[in-house]
């Protein structure tokens, strides 16, 4: 019995170191990062895409062009690229999570914008929409120095429904995603708009998915109804549906998602529209070629008569109906108040005074969208006799 007793220890020794080295290896095997160089026939490459020389370095060529990895899917995993370009205007993007209908997740850097509040940006790619104007502040835009005519190493860290951006300093992220918004948990990957050296993408074991949306709130309308996308040529935007065209919608209840936005994008698509400006400023909200409505309604209560006021934001065209009555018709989008006036969607830019009177009143909105992301977000001051 004394003479077994160091045996065994020593055999379950063994198992145990055994069994920790396996394990080790496979955990390393797990995070190895796979090197894809520039000229490797697994990237395929798309428009004016090409491998080249520059900064004395063989890249990816990517300006007018992009690149993505053949037969490979990832769900969680870290991406390591060294970027560079001239600063000139222009979008250094990582697409992540992409499907073969062109939906998933991008970040991308505007070197025309470092050290602005916006020089990076991660947003959703929805029914085949980059929802930009739609997703912005703290989780989707950041200030950031981004070096021009320079090599500069950019990582991405993808887990479960965040990320995280580093650019340049790899210790403190550039860039914190809260809540991936695309839902999607599985994709691609791909670059593009500038040029791209020492590609490494590394897998890495698959986190539970948990959201971390901001608060909604109490006196943002979430509840609404959709109608199907229609050609805004074909309507006038300026009167709602009439009744029998209302009975004759197939309307889709939905739920605004957190802090109040209905991102149509997600249930509707619309073509990208390079919007154009009539001089004839009176001309300026007509529809233009291509551009798609969808008509959204929802029920107001109020427990007496009383004007309320409704703000609202939008991309990228609106007109507001209460009971049939038109109240408020504007254009929001990229570039038209201003030379510099991007269409973010904010509930602070615009609003509205509803005359409700005492039962059910019926708001309705046509949206409309030119580029940049299709929605809407409408929030009371307060809740005060309504419901």
């Amino acid at each position: 019995m004394t003479n077994a007793r160091p045996w065994n220890v020593r055999d379950h020794s063994i198992k145990v170191v055994l069994g920790l080295g396996v394990a080790c290896l496979g955990a390393f095997r797990s995070v190895q990062a796979e090197s894809i160089p520039a000229d490797s026939p697994r990237w395929q490459l798309k428009a004016e895409a090409k491998t080249t020389e520059y900064l004395g370095r063989r890249c990816l060529g990517l300006l007018d062009g992009s690149a993505s990895l053949k037969d490979f899917e990832m769900t969680d995993g870290v991406i390591d690229v060294d970027m560079a370009g001239s600063g000139a205007r222009g979008f250094y993007n990582i697409l992540f999570r992409t499907q073969a209908d062109g939906d998933g997740e991008t970040v991308y850097l505007r070197p025309h914008k470092t050290g602005l509040d916006d020089a990076q940006q991660y947003t959703p790619i929805l029914n085949g929409a980059a929802a930009w104007q739609l997703y912005n502040g703290p989780g989707f835009t950041r200030a950031v120095d981004i070096p021009r005519g320079a090599w500069f190493h950019v990582r991405l860290e993808i887990t479960g429904a965040q990320a995280k951006l580093y650019i340049d300093d790899m210790r403190e992220p550039s860039l914190i995603i809260n809540d991936l918004k695309s839902g999607l948990r599985k994709g691609g990957v791909g670059l593009g708009g500038a040029y791209f050296s020492n590609f490494e993408v590394r897998e890495t074991p698959t986190v539970a998915w948990e959201r971390d949306e901001p608060a909604t709130p109490a006196a943002t309308i979430t509840q609404w109804s959709l109608s199907p996308s229609l050609d805004a040529l074909e309507r006038d935007l300026e009167r709602p549906l009439s009744k029998s065209e209302t009975a004759a919608t197939k309307w889709q209840d939905i739920t605004a998602e957190p802090p109040g936005f209905v991102v149509i994008n997600r249930y509707r698509r619309s073509p990208e529209i390079i919007p154009t400006f009539a001089r004839d400023f009176s001309k300026r909200l007509e529809p233009q070629k291509g551009m798609k409505v969808v008509y959204a309604r929802t029920t107001i209560v109020s427990n007496r008569n009383q004007l309320k006021k409704l703000n609202i934001g939008y991309s990228d065209d609106v007109s507001i109906f209460l009971n049939d009555t038109i109240l408020f018709r504007g254009r929001s989008a990229q570039r038209f108040r201003d030379p510099g006036f991007l269409g973010i969607v904010n509930p602070e830019n615009d609003a509205v005074y509803l005359p409700l009177k005492k039962g059910r009143n019926e708001l309705m909105l046509a949206v409309s969208e030119l580029t940049g992301g299709w929605g809407f977000i409408c929030r009371f001051d307060d809740m005060d006799g309504i419901h």
